[in-house]
């Protein structure tokens, strides 16, 4: 049986148990709508395509959508459509403040294929920056889309887009668990498995192309670990007492997680084939929510050790903790940034769970969000983007925003439960 407490709000839950999810509708997909004011974000037009009705996606309307979404860009009207081969106005589109100009087209190939292409064009310059061609089946024309929009921000950013990467999440509707695989930008969603027993604390292996989670199916909390394209599942701990929170290290090759078999909740280190079990600190305390830095050299977790949870680190293959958060007395579910200079965590303020961020180098924390009840904060691949979960009045939410919270996007909004998401990596099989 699960607790009837939330597992952000209970460090022992969640050390060995789940929240109990609230029975609710089916999940109903919102247009994303920017909220904040963002700082000095580039103003690209993205025109219709030509022939975009072959497509069974809005190509351009999802490429608007994505490059809004990074809190790099802003929309420039952009009447339309226009193609890949068209001739620009130069003078029309600077005089429309755009700095950069994306246009193209669709059509259908003998084999049923959709043969999709569009062109960049520097507007400042009038030149072509980039041109591309995707010939892919109709039900992947969204991620052709997506594919086209990391083309933008990385020719435009100079860094890597992660609108072709994907999410996972738990959701619970009615008496049923279900563990969700879904777009970057919340769409696409399919169940990659269903349970009447709880699933908690998903997490993508460096691969992508496998998913650790913990699974109450038997009676307990179990690790387990499943292939996310042919559903194979294998169980990685079923140790005495529970199994939890499992991390996997950056080079795939072993996870962390907690384990209360030798009687308290302690972190433990496990190779990936369920061999080579270590434990890595030992206290009297509970020790949870294990993760790696990008290198591996360390692991940040949660502990009570100092009387109420706080993050800690310490060096990988175990040794002394050190604490990291130390403004209020309930902080939890660190994750860190990619290039390992930001700690994203929940923090509880007047009964409020919030998410906020830490600089790691200067140790300067901000709070990022003013809502009531978020939890599970997870880093995009490239490290600009944090996603979360939270609650907007009656309705369940999954979020995006900016490091510096001017610019959060709605990606989910649901009278179900949904919990704990988990940004995949630029690995996509």
């Amino acid at each position: 049986m699960l607790d009837n407490v939330s597992r952000r709000r209970s460090l022992a839950a969640l050390a060995a148990l789940g929240a109990p999810f609230a029975a609710g509708p089916a999940l109903a997909q919102m247009r994303i709508d920017i909220a904040g004011v963002g700082g000095s974000r580039m103003p690209v037009a993205i025109v219709d395509f030509r022939d975009q009705a072959a497509s069974p996606q809005p190509i351009a309307a999802i490429i608007r959508a994505d490059l809004e979404r990074s809190g790099q860009f802003s929309s420039v009207d952009a009447p339309g459509p226009l193609s890949e081969t068209s001739l620009p106005v130069w003078a029309d589109w600077r005089g429309r403040h755009a700095d950069a100009l994306a246009a193209g087209s669709v059509s259908r190939l003998a084999d049923g294929r959709l043969d999709i292409r569009f062109k960049l064009w520097d507007v400042v310059k009038g030149a072509e920056i980039v041109g591309e061609a995707h010939a892919v089946l109709p039900e992947d024309a969204r991620l052709a889309a997506h594919r086209i929009a990391d083309t933008i921000y990385q020719k435009l950013t100079g860094e890597r887009g992660v609108f072709a990467t994907r999410m996972a999440y738990v959701t619970k509707t009615g008496p049923r668990y279900n563990l969700v695989i879904a777009d970057a930008d919340g769409e696409g969603a399919k169940v990659a498995l269903t349970s009447p027993d709880p699933i908690i604390s998903p997490t993508w292996a460096p691969n992508g192309r496998e998913l650790a989670y913990v699974s109450f199916e038997s009676r307990k909390a179990t690790v387990r670990v499943q292939d996310v394209q042919t559903g194979r599942r294998r169980v990685l701990a079923n140790f005495k007492g529970s199994n939890s929170a499992p991390a996997w290290s950056p080079d795939g090759s072993q996870l962390a997680l907690s384990l209360s078999r030798d009687g308290g909740t302690q972190l433990f280190s496990i190779g990936r084939d369920g061999a080579g079990l270590s434990r890595l600190a030992r206290s009297s305390a509970i020790d949870t929510e294990p993760c790696y830095s990008p290198d591996g050299s360390r692991i940040y977790f949660v502990s009570d050790r100092g009387g109420g949870p706080q993050v800690y680190r310490m060096p990988a293959a175990g040794g002394p903790a050190e604490r990291i958060t130390f403004g209020g007395n309930y902080n939890i579910s660190p994750a860190i940034s990619p290039d390992g200079k930001t700690l994203a965590y929940i923090t509880r303020q007047n009964g409020a769970f919030r998410l906020s961020v830490m600089d790691l180098v200067t140790g300067q924390s901000q709070q990022i969000s003013d809502a009531r009840d978020d939890e599970s904060p997870s880093f995009s691949p490239n490290g600009r983007l944090i996603v979360y979960a939270s609650r907007a009045g009656s309705k369940e939410v999954l979020m995006t925003t900016t490091l510096d919270g001017r610019i959060k996007t709605p990606l989910l909004v649901t009278l179900a439960e949904v919990r704990e998401p988990t940004w995949g990596p630029f690995a996509r099989p």
